[in-house]
């Protein structure tokens, strides 16, 4: 950041760390609409606990790492790493606290109204005892393994986010010792919600009971000979970014599989444990991991609440969930088997989830099979598992095609699935890379080379979201089909790029991630505040999932001071701050929080009555500008871009599930101004789905 800039000052900038602590207090907030199916509401809790989990592991590990490299270095809002720690501290602490308030005193009341029943200890009939008794016995015993602490028995290495218990002991075991406390770690392989069966006694249809209430009951059945007198629950969270030293190894798959290894055992950064442990107990654990208090968390009820989320597959009640819906496919593709012909009349653009994913896979089946086709040329960031997509990839080297795969080794948390991807790939006789030294392949992007007559021809998929068929029906992605000359003839070249050691050549449309894609944004930025400056139309549209970049966020400021009017779509981090006088009060700022993760990334310049719009795999974060390939990709054909802008005008509109960001950083909900309100993505769903 320039430090002469006259918008470098601290207060112009919002905290990054806080900022999505804040995202995920607006996703919790959804387990509190009542409008909301009760299951789903269930599952904005778990996906804030799980949300949580992922910061602490990456988020926190990264500032307390800065606590000790650089204690004296600032973030972009001025703080120290201290000072972070701390407001992390307090926002983590109001996310936590509401969120076992909502499990406690909303969830689990309007699930026992429904008879979905999470039964405590104090509440077991004689016959549900007499039956998780014995499926201690059976089911339990015979694995755990408890772990007396004495000199012979030193604490054990706690896996990272595992359920495990500290147990306090009186008495003397068969050899004579008496430490007087206990560990028992629960094997991941164990079910952490149990289900009565339904032919039990005083059981209903939809009975459940935590692991964890069945070892606290049956825990002294371990422990023959001694008393246990207490049984905490507890759960540590390690740092589980995984670091690689691009210059320093020989091979990034066996540098990665080595790391991973170590990934369960990384520092510690957060501990939770039962509300009602002793103190004294609770200062013993703290101590043991070294965690300052303001990373331990005292928590009213199971220590990892991602675990309820199994609850959703286990009970069939439709009506306590979203109504399914049936993606729709355009008219063009419905029309034509030969998808290849489809797009040779005209670009295609996918709106997913509203529209099928389907397309997609048949792009790259029909690729496969097709005898015109000569070479694919695909990249994978995430894909899933059972990936059709990556089956049809096998199916074309098979048959003899040139294919090449580009995979990201380093997607995180997926690192080991690729790993065993490129493994499946090679196997099949794929061209597989991972990339380019440094640089994680983020882009989106298919290529298919077929040969018509006596030319050949590109056809390409360009897409804001990963090849994954799944998160495909619960994310908003744009997917572009095109065989544009030029267009075709920029993603050849990336692949190029990718593959090979050569320079970088000029694109004709595309803008990429780390050459020109951040100059591409600040140019077209700039030149709507010299418009609006000649009195000329200037407006600004972007829609992404965080806005970070200092440049990027100095060069709005600017655009506002200009008089450009500025609507930013933010679904999570936000550190551009609204409503500073003189600089950003052209600006708002939205996030939109509904049934759909929001994922599509789209830039729009008004230019002069001319508008440009792009798609993009990008956010505007300094690692998907400098240390990423991204593709940004225009959309031309003017019916796709009245879609778009269609799309983002419902957004815009939206006056129930959107947030705006005040100056403060928190953001306030907004309220239907009319008796129906107005929600961008039952709109889309209805208009678009069947």
């Amino acid at each position: 950041m320039n430090e002469d800039n006259e918008l470098f000052k601290p207060e112009y900038y919002l905290n990054r760390e806080a900022s999505l602590l804040e995202f995920n207090l607006r996703v919790l907030a959804q387990a509190e609409i009542e409008s909301i199916p009760l299951l789903e509401r269930l599952n904005y809790l778990c996906i804030s606990s799980s949300n949580l989990d992922e910061f602490y592991e990456v988020r926190v590990a990264s500032v307390l790492q800065m606590a000790k490299m650089d204690p004296d270095s600032v973030s972009i809002d001025g703080l120290k790493p201290a000072e972070q720690l701390s407001l992390i501290s307090r926002k983590a602490n109001v996310l936590v606290e509401n969120q076992y308030r909502i499990l406690n005193e909303v969830l689990l009341p309007a699930l026992e109204t429904e008879n979905i029943r999470f039964i405590r200890r104090r509440d077991w009939t004689d016959s549900q005892r007499s039956w998780l008794q014995q499926y201690f016995y059976e089911a339990l015993m015979p694995i755990l393994t408890p772990v007396g602490l004495d000199s012979a028995h030193p604490f054990p290495r706690i896996l990272n986010k595992s359920l495990t218990f500290i147990i306090s002991l009186t008495g003397k075991d068969a050899f004579g010792r008496n430490s007087g406390r206990a560990i028992l770690q629960a094997p991941r392989a164990l079910p952490r919600i149990i289900q009565l069966p339904e032919d039990l006694t005083d059981c209903g249809p939809h009975d459940f009971v935590f692991l964890s209430s069945i070892i606290h009951e049956f825990v002294d059945e371990l422990f023959t000979g001694m008393t246990v007198k207490g049984c905490y629950q507890f759960r540590v969270t390690r740092n589980s970014d995984l670091f690689v030293d691009d210059e320093a190894i020989d091979d990034l798959l066996d540098a990665l599989e080595g790391k991973l290894a170590m990934r369960n055992y990384g520092d510690e950064v957060r501990l939770e444990i039962d509300a009602n442990c002793p103190e004294d107990t609770t200062e013993f654990l703290r101590s043991l991991f070294a965690m300052n208090k303001e990373r331990v968390f005292r928590v009213n009820g199971p220590v990892n609440l991602n675990r309820l989320q199994a609850i959703y597959s286990l009970i069939d009640r439709p009506d306590l969930k979203f109504q399914p819906f049936k993606p729709s496919i355009p008219s063009i593709l419905a029309k034509n088997k030969n998808i290849f012909d489809a797009i040779k009349k005209q670009d295609i653009l996918l709106h997913h989830p509203f529209e099928s994913f389907t397309p997609v896979i048949e792009f790259v089946r029909q690729a496969a099979v097709d005898p015109n086709v000569l070479a694919i040329k695909q990249t994978l960031y995430r894909t899933g598992t059972d990936s059709a997509i990556v089956a049809a990839l096998v199916k074309a080297a098979r048959e003899g095609k040139e294919v090449t795969v580009v995979i990201e080794l380093r997607a995180r948390f997926d690192e080991q699935a690729n790993i065993d991807l490129a493994e499946r790939l090679q196997d099949a006789a794929v061209h597989v890379v991972y990339g380019v030294v440094g640089y994680k392949t983020h882009a989106k992007m298919c290529l298919v080379l077929r040969k018509e007559g006596k030319k050949l021809r590109n056809y390409i998929h360009l897409g804001t979201g990963n090849y994954h068929s799944k998160t495909a029906r619960l994310y908003t992605d744009y997917g572009l089909f095109s065989c544009n000359k030029e267009l075709g003839e920029d993603v050849r070249k990336i692949f190029v790029q990718l593959t090979s050691l050569g320079k970088v050549t000029r694109l004709n449309k595309l803008l990429q991630s780390p050459f020109t894609l951040h100059k591409g944004l600040i140019e077209k930025i700039e030149r709507e505040a010299k418009n609006a400056k000649l009195g000329k139309p200037a407006r600004i549209i972007i829609k992404v999932n965080a806005i970070v970049e200092d440049q990027t966020i100095q060069a709005l400021y600017r655009a506002s001071q200009a008089g450009v009017e500025i609507k930013l779509i933010v679904r999570g981090i936000c550190c551009l701050k609204p409503e500073i006088p003189g600089v950003s009060e052209k600006i708002e700022v939205r996030s939109i929080i509904g049934r759909f993760l929001e994922h599509t990334r789209v830039y729009v310049f008004e230019n002069d009555g001319n508008p440009e719009i792009y798609c993009a795999s990008a956010d505007l974060m300094n690692r998907n500008m400098f240390s990423r390939v991204e593709t940004c990709f225009p959309i031309e054909n003017p019916k796709l871009r009245e879609r778009i802008m269609y799309d983002l005008d419902c957004y815009l509109k939206d006056d129930s599930q959107a947030w705006i960001l005040q100056n403060d950083g928190s953001y306030q909900q907004m309220q239907p101004k009319g008796e129906k309100p107005f929600q961008a993505q039952m709109v889309l769903l209805s208009e678009m789905t069947r």
